[in-house]
């Protein structure tokens, strides 16, 4: 089961730059938590540290796409070496602004132009697995299915790490920890020249145009907006559940969980030669997650909420790896990084969306009620697909 993974970690340089990869993108499971515990300890307001966190969000799903497309033109190493110390240089000003209690203004400002500055790191990291496996279908899969893995990996260390800083140093400790693996992680990344994609040269006849205009990355993009929906709004039912229930204490352990079990279909969806095509497996795994997410509909203690957010949890990883084979597999190789960018970027901008409505309902119906949000952006996510049917077709035949 684990010959795939030996035969890819055996590929020269690719562990490295994964590994350093991993470390510059632990920030984005970092951020904006910290930022939320940094506004809340200087300005008391949970509503002003919500309506700065999902701007930052906002602002970095729109200019993320744009440094992946330089980073295809003008080489990964160039991209990371401008944007990184504007980014840290913003989140500094932003910590003593707030910390000398400057007007919202300055402070805002600053938060909303780091975000501006920070590149889709994901994005590039899969970007040299392509490059440095070439046209080797079955070990891309392998590849994305190993960064999956990392992004779960991520998405519990981060937290955690920000909020024990935050708790047991500073508020501020979690976003110093956190531009501080920004700049180790993209230091060791950008050293690796070995592994950099060499860059495209520019389109001068001006076809390039905005990838997100293509039909075959609207197909997927659209359903990771629902995806994205689907993880904050469940990750906010889970925290609201947990504390009406007293049992707070256990919302880390039950969202590692979540994230366990798409840890292991990771490492399964990897091991496999699929015979299914990438379109068609996207489609029946965006399928498969809203039957898997049907319990949250029966939760009635914290064991089933684990069982229910386990069984969830399988059908992520496979899902999101698809989606990234589909995305880059129907574009030129030079617009690949800005396509996974668009992908990923799909993700950020749904999970800034329902927070409010399913808020609303735990604080009016109870948190139970609330598990009906993730429910239905995976069915929205799957009706997503209807208006792209002919291109899936298409795509469905290569």
């Amino acid at each position: 089961m684990f010959s795939p993974y030996r035969k890819l970690f055996a590929v020269p340089g690719a562990l490295r730059f994964s590994i350093a990869g991993s470390i510059a993108r632990l920030p984005i499971s970092m951020t904006l938590l910290s930022i939320t515990f940094v506004i809340v300890h200087v300005k008391h307001s949970y509503t002003l540290a919500g309506t700065v966190s999902t701007g930052a969000a906002l602002i970095s799903t729109v200019f993320s796409p744009t440094w992946s497309r330089y980073a295809d033109r003008l080489g990964q190493r160039k991209v990371l070496r401008f944007t990184i110390p504007f980014y840290i240089i913003f989140d500094l000003i932003f910590l003593v602004a707030i910390s000398k209690h400057a007007p919202t203004y300055i402070w805002m400002s600053a938060i909303f132009l780091a975000e501006i500055f920070l590149p889709n790191v994901g994005g590039l990291v899969r970007r040299r697995w392509l490059w440095v496996l070439s046209e080797d279908r079955v070990m891309i899969n392998t590849a994305y299915s190993y960064e999956a893995l990392m992004d779960e990996i991520i998405f519990i260390i981060g937290p955690l790490v920000a909020s024990s800083a935050a708790t047991f140093i500073s508020p501020a400790a979690g976003m110093i920890m956190g531009f501080s693996f920004m700049a180790v992680g993209t230091t060791l990344f950008i050293s690796q020249r070995s592994t950099e994609p060499p860059p495209f040269k520019k389109d001068e006849s001006g076809k390039h145009g905005l990838v997100l205009a293509m039909p075959v990355v609207q197909a997927v993009f659209l359903p990771f907006i629902f995806l994205g929906a689907f993880f904050s709004s469940t990750g906010l039912a889970v925290v609201g559940y947990a504390q009406q229930h007293h049992h707070a204490a256990f919302t880390g352990l039950v969202l590692a969980i979540w994230a366990a079990g798409s840890g292991i279909a990771a490492i399964f969806n990897g091991s496999v030669k699929w015979r299914l095509k990438d379109a068609s497996r996207f489609r029946i795994n965006l399928a498969v997650i809203l039957v898997l997410s049907l319990p949250f509909f029966f939760i009635h203690s914290m064991v089933m909420l684990t069982i229910a957010l386990f069984l969830s949890g399988v059908g992520v990883a496979p899902l999101i790896v698809s989606g990234y084979n589909v995305a880059e597999k129907s574009v030129p190789p030079e617009k690949v990084t800005e396509t996974l960018s668009w992908v990923i970027a799909g993700l950020s901008l749904g999970s800034a969306l329902p927070g409010t409505l399913t808020g609303h309902i735990i604080d009016s119906q109870g948190a139970s009620k609330a598990f009906i949000v993730p429910v239905i952006c995976l069915f929205l996510g799957n009706l997503a697909t209807l208006p792209y049917l002919r291109t899936w077709r298409r795509i469905s035949d290569h």
